[in-house]
């Protein structure tokens, strides 16, 4: 129950602080602690970050700036990341108790005791580090960081809708960055497919990719109806490897992004966010950099849409081989799969 109400609040709003501010309770209950924060990096072309704390503030952090250099959190989970590490996993306690930023914790009030903390891969050198903190002598149990890791594909989702949002809203309303796009364009329909608002270039693209006998009655096409029926009734787990329609065309990609509007008055409503890609979309530079040259080359082919038979066929590896470079790829790149490698090297290419 306490999960399915930290997952609840993850979904509660798009903006980050606020959903910070609903998740603080259930979550510090699920995985008993004292305190949390999240800090956002970006990590070209130098090291920057923000740190995010709800409720009540940690004054470590906010000096966090001076004391950074010493931080001997970020290595080891830099090192192992959407993997959950507890201090005993990061240091012994000796040197624990040592640090520079334990001292300065003593000095400054919470003495933070013992941390739990995860590495959120959001994007190509965009990362989130989730942090969890007992300001009493009472090391975290293996079942803590259990609970945190299978939480980490919503945490990740989370994150990634209420950046993405306000990227997308910064100097401009996102409605209208959206309109003015001739490739992009977004439908707002309420879970029973009731459409409730489009972009200007909706119409245009909505009758270039589908023919009338594939629209239903709603307007919507059936395609994406049943893709968002099949939402609705799916668990918060299941929805995350769904959430990304990807159609395979001579000329290109057509994509749709189904998120889900934070709850109001009356039924629950959806974005559905409309683009247009070409075939010979290459991989981000920012993306290749991450990577192995062969995780690359694998990345090459799957934004072409190639199975992994085929793929492994080109390379002539085994396919059990292609699939651990996939998995790679995605832990790498803070992707859920295939049709989010092409939606994310799209935005990188031509920002949506």
């Amino acid at each position: 129950m306490l999960r399915d109400r930290v997952i609840s609040a993850l979904n509660s709003s798009l903006s980050i602080s606020q959903v910070l501010e609903a998740t603080r309770a259930p979550l510090l209950e699920l995985a008993p602690s004292d305190t949390m924060a999240l800090c956002l990096m970006r990590t070209t072309p130098v090291l920057d970050f923000q740190w995010l704390v709800p409720g009540h503030p940690i004054p470590l952090l906010e000096e966090y700036a001076s004391v950074s250099d010493h931080d001997f959190v970020r290595a080891p989970i830099f090192a192992r990341p959407n993997v959950v590490l507890r201090d005993a996993e990061m240091l012994p306690r000796k040197e624990y108790e040592h640090s520079l930023l334990y001292q300065r914790s003593r000095e400054l009030k919470p003495s933070l005791e013992h941390v739990m903390a995860i590495l959120l891969p959001l994007g190509p050198d965009f990362f989130g580090a989730l942090a969890l903190y007992r300001t009493r002598r009472r090391a975290y149990p293996s079942r803590c960081a259990t609970v945190l890791g299978s939480l980490t594909p919503h945490l990740v989702n989370a994150v990634r809708n209420c950046t993405a949002v306000q990227a997308m809203t910064t100097g401009a309303h996102l409605l209208e960055e959206l309109h003015g796009r001739p490739d992009t364009a977004y439908l707002i329909v309420e879970s029973s497919s009731r459409e409730v608002r489009r972009s200007a270039h909706a119409t245009v693209l909505l009758e270039r990719w589908f023919a009338p006998s594939e629209r239903h009655a709603s307007g919507l096409p059936f395609p994406l109806k049943e893709r968002l029926e099949t939402l609705v009734r799916l668990d918060a787990d299941a929805r995350l490897e769904k959430n990304v329609w990807v159609s395979l065309q001579a000329d290109g990609y057509r994509t749709v992004r189904f998120v889900e509007l934070p709850a109001g008055e009356g039924p629950r409503r959806w974005a559905l966010l409309m683009n247009e890609i070409p075939m010979s979309i290459p991989l981000p530079i920012d993306m290749r950099r991450k990577l192995t040259a062969r995780e690359a080359e694998v990345a090459k082919y799957q934004l072409r849409n190639w199975t992994n038979e085929q793929i492994a066929s080109e390379l002539r590896i085994a396919v059990l081989t292609v699939d651990t470079h996939a998995r790679n790829i995605r832990d790498k790149l803070g992707i859920d799969g295939r049709a989010d490698l092409i939606y994310q090297a799209a935005r990188l290419n031509k920002p949506v």
